[in-house]
């Protein structure tokens, strides 16, 4: 059986407890470009980590590189999701290890309802997420249910987004800003699903804009630079630190 690496060196990591999902110096390219530059980070078992950084500082490219996306390419690193090697698998079989990722565009299917853009993505039998559950996480879902899932809302096509991922039963929730384009009582309304998400374990990775959102509902943060880290620490340190958030995340 694989075993997960010793990442107890990593200088940025205070934590002591094991990690579940482990990134151990990935670089990324898009072509010729070097986006992300030799980054290693942890995340632990039902945490949420806010990944953040100005636009252009890779954190898009650093959750396509985990999820094994063809672009951008990994040409170095290791990405260990519960004792697997994420870095020696295609996308479709890190999908199956149990990554779930929401890209920005959402990338509802065209001509499928609501229900059955769930079913597609669901496994059979559902382990942990039948569609009555995901209903009752997301009853405007319910209601629609019928209804082509691209004539929804902004909002309610990022809740079947985030529905579609989960019924999936993975074990880690990529989201790619989840808050972009919607209005402050829809973002409520996703952050406290996220937070009711994270009472059921669920272990998520979110890159959002609105860094200050981000950083109230996460309990760890990672900022990004031009392609490396150069803070991984509590979110609550980036909030009360204005010094810090104004020099990498200008706010």
């Amino acid at each position: 059986m694989n075993v997960r690496p010793d990442f107890s060196k990593n200088a940025n990591q205070a934590e002591t407890a094991p990690a579940f999902l482990s990134v151990w110096d990935m670089h990324s390219y898009y072509g010729e470009s070097y986006i992300v530059q030799g980054i290693s980070f942890n995340v632990h078992e039902g945490e949420i980590l806010a990944l953040l950084g100005r636009n252009g500082a890779g954190k898009t490219t650093t959750l396509r590189s985990i999820a094994r996306l063809d672009d951008p390419q990994v040409n170095h690193g290791e990405i260990w999701l519960d004792h697997q090697p994420l870095h020696t698998m295609k996308s479709h079989q890190a999908a199956i290890a149990g990554l779930g990722l929401v890209p920005e565009d959402r990338r509802i299917i065209p001509g499928l309802t609501v229900e059955e853009n769930l079913q597609l993505a669901q496994i059979a039998p559902p382990i942990g997420w039948s569609l009555e559950r995901l209903y009752d996480l997301f009853p405007r879902l319910g209601e629609r249910r019928k209804q082509e899932g691209t004539t929804l809302s902004g909002g309610e096509q990022q809740m079947l987004a985030i529905a579609r991922a989960l019924a999936r039963d993975i074990k880690v929730l990529l989201l790619d800003e989840p808050y972009e384009g919607l209005a402050p009582v829809i973002v409520d309304e996703i952050e406290k699903t996220l937070r009711h998400i994270k009472e059921q374990g669920m272990t998520t990775i979110i890159v959002e804009q609105n860094a200050v959102r981000a950083l109230q509902l996460a309990d760890r943060a990672v900022i990004l630079d031009t392609g490396s880290i150069v803070f991984d620490g509590s979110a609550a340190e980036v909030l009360e630190n204005e010094s810090l958030r104004a020099e990498y995340l200008a706010i």
